[in-house]
């Protein structure tokens, strides 16, 4: 089994959970790792195993609790592993999503002597595939006492920029009926692709609401994101469809912005199936541990832009904000990599906020 040194620089740790290849669906190896090198260096922490999620808290009786958050699995390696350092950056299969953050919290829960909150660490599984997989779902349905907390921290990548909720997100499928006939003679059908042509003239008039909500601006969108439709080459097509996504701000519920799309397309014949949604998520930087937070990273905060699980947090009445190491812009990609000093800065910053 892999050794971790929680104790390590969080470079050197970074590096070393990315040489433990961890592809959604198989991270027993990692969370071996991760749950051995908790249970013997560091102390004061409870630690519970839920498949391949590694839970930790302590239970001081602080006045309040910090959630640390991330996910243990990576999209498919690339070959991009093991990491490799040059110079000031770090590259890897995970290094932006979402290792480095995972290293900067463990290394933490290993150091810090003197906690002036409660913490919970929660390492999880099967965040990078469909929600159903989730570990972090599987933790709120099985064991919900331990998504108990003041504030909670996910260390998705956001360039060492601490982005305060996330938008919500819905899928749409339109859908227009016409007559099929031979296009030599197109005047003997009725064009189902031609009826998109006052869809796609919403959509390109449609204006962006931008709304600010605790200092964060959050823009939205609604845009076109899949055409289907024909028959051949000689038939006029009776049936199509359009895709379309509406990436709303997180003051919007689900039902307000499947209202918000009905009403754009409102008196046009055509079908409109929700097809996919999940609600976004208030950055309730006014609770009291939420501030501290942002104080100790000297006020610097931002808008998600995204769908990241701090929008379950929220659903639970947690603040929530993504703070974590790396561009987002380069995860998944085969070149991922992290400037190391984004990691010593967040690593700091926390350290800041959790300790005396």
């Amino acid at each position: 089994m892999t050794s971790l040194d929680l104790h390590a620089d969080p470079i050197d740790l970074t590096a070393a959970l990315v040489d433990v290849p961890s592809v959604s669906h198989d991270e027993s190896a990692i969370a071996d790792a991760v749950e051995s090198a908790l249970r013997h260096q560091t102390s004061g922490f409870e630690i519970v195993r839920n498949g391949n999620c590694v839970l930790a808290r302590t239970d001081r009786g602080l006045p309040r609790r910090v959630i640390l958050a991330g996910h243990l699995d990576t999209v498919p390696i690339a070959d991009n592993v093991p990491s490799r350092r040059e110079g000031n950056i770090l590259h890897g299969c995970g290094t932006v999503d979402m290792k480095s953050g995972d290293a900067v919290f463990l290394h933490l829960a290993a150091t810090i002597a003197d906690p002036v909150h409660d913490l919970t660490l929660i390492f999880y599984d099967c965040e990078e595939i469909a929600a159903e997989f989730n570990g972090l779902g599987r933790i709120e349905r099985e064991l919900p006492e331990w998504l108990v907390g003041d504030v909670a921290v996910l260390g998705e990548p956001s360039g060492g920029f601490i982005e305060a909720g996330c938008q919500g997100t819905l899928r749409v499928r339109l859908t227009t009926a016409g007559t099929r006939a031979h296009s030599a003679r197109s005047w003997l059908g009725d064009n189902a692709i031609h009826k998109f042509a006052a869809v796609l003239d919403r959509l390109s008039k449609y204006e962006a609401r931008s709304v600010d909500i605790d200092g964060c601006v959050y823009r939205e969108g609604l845009s076109a994101v899949r055409i289907d439709g024909g028959v051949a080459g000689n038939v006029i097509p009776d049936a199509a469809s359009v895709d379309v996504n509406f990436r709303f701000a997180p003051d919007r519920s689900v039902p307000d912005a499947t209202e918000h799309v009905r009403s754009v397309f409102d008196g046009l014949d055509i079908g409109l199936e929700v097809t996919d949604s999940a609600p976004g998520a208030l950055p309730g930087l006014s609770a009291p541990a939420a501030a501290k937070l942002i104080a100790a990273a000297g006020g610097e905060v931002r808008a998600k832009y995204g769908w990241t699980d701090v929008s379950r947090f929220a659903a639970l009445g947690i603040p929530a904000v993504n703070y974590g190491p790396g561009d987002p812009n380069l995860a998944h990609k085969r070149d991922e990599h992290v400037p190391v000093a984004q990691i010593t800065e967040v690593e700091r910053v926390l350290r800041a906020y959790l300790s005396n």
